[in-house]
């Protein structure tokens, strides 16, 4: 009988936080419905955390950096961050995701909205953003140690499927349908130093962070603050969060102003976490059926044995030939700003502006994916944001890997729905710049390629 092992990768890793907190009084205008440009206080700190893996001193390493903010309006300022820390680490771009965990309560991060109320505050804020990010990743290499990253699935029902259908309306709204399937899958990884010390853990979960909604005017990373706040609690180590493909996915409870709603749905999913983790095996080892007792039944007994997790690890940046919808022009889209003089309208058609801009006039775009296997996980990071299906169609595919899907990951570009909606007017149908069938073009390519890198590496391929 095989011996059942928990997806790991052993190596030397590192982990690292800075406060990436704004200023009081910096734009934060996120939602089209806001009556309010600024906020007023801070419900909990944003936080931007660093995980550096490499399978030796002098190997080239895997950096993923998370921060808590919202989506990138403009490539120019993603590319801010991220090619400063490339720039100034010599690091290969294949090997570092910067990803947003797509709060909705952060500040704007788009230089563009310097004319904005606040938005005077907005460059010297991703300054502090882009020096911190540098920072945090030096010190996840300076204290970086031989460790093991352990992964087990879990569930968490915090997630349901926000495309509601409206019999009233006759429309769909973003909101719940506790009847439509959502993905309650939830994936933790536990990093345990080789003297037996937790370091850091990471959680991978699928759920937009809109627990406070239009009214709320505090800077906070929604639900992910509290959960974070619980793990560290009981693990006594730095906590990442990756946010995972939540294209339709978002909390029963949400558009409050009350915080309180936003540290329940945390506390929700963390507690989740914790449980996943107490359900782990201890990193480093597998479990071995070595014998059978003879009782009223016979009975199986398996023991804990050391094992031996990959060290290998494979990087490449794949690019996805999109097809785009017919869109207007950014000419078009902007002679509509000047005449309108709806306050939501405005917004919304800002935000078309920038979609277009990032993803040109062309009939396609080429949209780059980033995916990495370090032992037996896979890590995939998409800059938009697709539907769970990504990660559902990958996990069912690698069912002895733990498939890491990172959302709003080196980018945005919009959403990426499923075909069978691109008949519905559901709101991702109407944003996303992308075309029916792209979300499938991307899934099918990731697969490949993912086979591809494993087959690299005959011990990560099993």
């Amino acid at each position: 009988m095989p011996d059942f092992r928990q997806p790991s990768f052993h190596g030397i890793i590192g982990i690292a936080r800075e406060e990436i907190t704004p200023p009081v009084g910096i734009y934060a205008r996120n939602w089209g419905a806001s009556d309010h440009d600024i906020v007023d206080d801070v419900h909990r700190p944003l936080t931007a955390t660093a995980i550096t893996m490499r399978t030796s001193a002098d190997a080239s390493p895997l950096v993923l950096i998370s921060l808590d903010l919202g989506w990138w309006r403009r490539k120019e300022d993603e590319w801010f961050i991220r090619g400063y820390v490339i720039e100034q680490l010599n690091l290969d771009p294949a090997r570092v995701i910067v990803a947003l965990t797509n709060t909705h309560s952060g500040p704007s991060i788009c230089m563009e909205d310097a004319d904005k109320p606040g938005g005077n505050l907005i460059r010297p804020y991703l300054n502090l953003v882009r020096d911190n990010v540098l920072r945090i990743v030096r010190e996840a290499f300076r204290t970086a140690k031989p460790a093991t990253l352990a992964w087990s699935y879990g569930r968490c029902r915090l997630a349901k499927n926000r495309d509601q259908w409206d019999p009233v309306r006759n429309a769909f709204l973003c909101g719940f349908d506790e009847r439509s399937p959502a993905d309650p899958v939830l994936l933790v990884g536990l990093i345990v130093s080789d003297e037996g010390t937790t370091i850091g853990t990471i959680v991978n979960y699928a759920c937009a962070p809109t627990s406070l909604g239009w009214e709320n005017r505090v800077i906070s990373p929604d639900y992910i603050g509290s959960m974070r706040e619980l793990v560290e609690e009981n693990t006594k180590a730095l906590c990442m969060f990756l946010q995972g493909a939540s294209g339709e996915m978002a909390p029963k409870d949400q558009y409050a102003s009350d915080t309180e709603i936003a540290d329940r749905n945390g506390r929700e999913l963390g507690y989740a976490v914790l449980s996943t983790l107490q359900s782990m095996m201890p990193p480093g080892f597998k479990l071995h059926h070595g014998r059978t007792i003879h009782s009223d039944a016979d009975l199986a007994i398996w023991d804990y044995v050391e094992d031996q997790p990959s060290s290998s690890i494979e990087a490449t940046i794949h690019t996805v030939e999109v097809p785009l919808k017919p869109m207007p022009s950014v000419e078009e889209v902007e002679e509509k700003m000047r005449l309108s003089e709806d306050r939501t309208m405005i917004e919304r058609l800002r935000r078309e502006r920038h979609v277009l801009h990032t993803v040109g006039s062309e009939e396609t775009v080429r949209v780059p994916v980033w995916l990495w296997v370090a032992g037996d996980t896979l890590f995939l990071g998409c800059p938009g944001q697709p539907y769970s299906l990504l990660q559902r169609h990958l996990r069912l595919h690698f069912v002895d890997k733990a498939v890491v899907a990172i959302n709003i990951a080196n980018g945005w570009y919009g959403y990426l729905p499923p075909r069978e909606l691109y008949d519905k007017e559901v709101y991702s149908v109407h944003e996303t710049p992308f075309a029916k069938g792209s979300l499938e073009f991307m899934i099918h390519g990731s697969l490949n390629q993912f086979e591809r890198l494993c087959k690299l590496n005959p011990a990560v391929y099993a």
